[in-house]
């Protein structure tokens, strides 16, 4: 990969606080950097808890968007969902309204300190806001043991559901949560996503028989290029998803899945809706159930406005530099 120096980094460092529509993730509001290099913006944005291991990873999907560009585009435009937060039924449609076009939803389930009746709740108000068309998958982030997701999906299935995306935390449970899928005979496919991004051996769930689908995340596995890898690796259906992104951060996302083979799935890259405030005038925000393939420009006016305070910019200044050495130090160089 391309490292810059890091004074290169720091000088065009632009640190900004996007609110958001709800609370989603535990969080009401996004902190990212966008970086400007040579050939556009990128962005690095770790979650607060991310050690520097793994954050450095962000880093180096920041440079390569900024720095290096990415792979040549098979398609134009990339369909993608609309994403249902852990809200009261009763929400389900005005969230669902903010998605022009959309006729794939993802659900999230298995938030704590909601119960299963919360979840079938929401569903259900989900089927019925979408329509019987609807393509609707589940996301319970891990939540589940295997038991608990049996119990969850075999509640849930009775809304059609496209997919369970993670529903157990590890690639042993995965594996057998769809084996007792299988023989319940409860017809939910099973997709990885943490087993994917937070592992070590983000293959393993493929040649282990844990998962269905793959759920590829561009920052977490270090760019465009590294993600493309690691599905061509897996050889199954990709879904690419986005990490809670401003449209400079979705456009790589955006990226790879049109520089992949096939994409038989929507993406989940379609969540700036979820964000109150953005840093491009061109948001990727779905029109007509798709986002268009190409950078975003983050736009002087509108990172000015989502200025982060002062001390901010100097924790994530410090984490820049941090992630950079890692890098730098990096046998491989990435």
């Amino acid at each position: 990969m391309i490292l810059p120096p890091l004074d290169d980094l720091l000088d065009g460092l632009r640190v900004v606080t996007l609110p958001l529509h709800m609370r989603f993730r535990g969080v009401d509001h996004r902190e990212v950097v966008l970086l400007e290099g040579p050939v556009g913006w990128g962005e690095f944005g770790p979650f607060l808890e991310y050690d520097t291991t793994e954050s450095s990873r962000w880093l180096a999907a920041a440079v390569e968007a900024a720095w290096e560009g990415w792979p040549t585009a098979r398609r134009g435009r990339i369909p993608v969902n609309a994403t249902i937060p852990a809200v009261a039924p009763d929400a389900v449609a005005g969230v669902l309204a903010r998605y022009d076009g959309c006729d794939t939803v993802k659900v999230k389930v298995a938030e704590p300190g909601q119960s299963l009746a919360d979840d079938v709740d929401r569903v259900a108000a989900t089927r019925d806001a979408a329509g019987p068309g609807a393509k609707i998958r589940v996301d319970a982030n891990g939540a589940w043991d295997v038991d608990e997701a049996v119990r969850s999906l075999t509640a849930l299935a009775v809304y059609d559901l496209e997919y369970a995306e993670q529903p157990c935390p590890t690639v042993e449970d995965l594996a057998a949560l769809r084996k007792r899928l299988a023989r319940n005979r409860i017809d939910v496919k099973v997709a990885a996503d943490e087993s994917i991004r937070k592992a070590e051996d983000p293959v393993r769930v493929a040649r282990e028989g844990a998962a269905d689908v793959v759920v590829v995340k561009v920052p977490p596995l270090g760019g465009v290029r590294r993600a493309l890898e690691v599905s061509t690796e897996c050889g199954l259906p990709t879904v690419v998803s986005s990490a809670l992104d401003s449209s400079v951060g979705m456009a790589a996302g955006v990226a790879l899945a049109a520089a992949l083979p096939e994409l038989p799935y929507a993406c989940g890259l379609g969540t700036v809706e979820l964000l109150a405030a953005d840093v491009a005038h061109d948001r990727l925000a779905p029109s007509g159930g798709s986002v268009p393939v190409g950078p975003a420009r983050a736009d002087d006016d509108l990172v000015d406005a989502a200025a982060a305070a002062p001390g901010r910019v100097a924790w994530w200044r410090e984490r820049v530099a941090r992630c950079h050495a890692y890098l730098a130090g990096a046998p491989d160089g990435s």
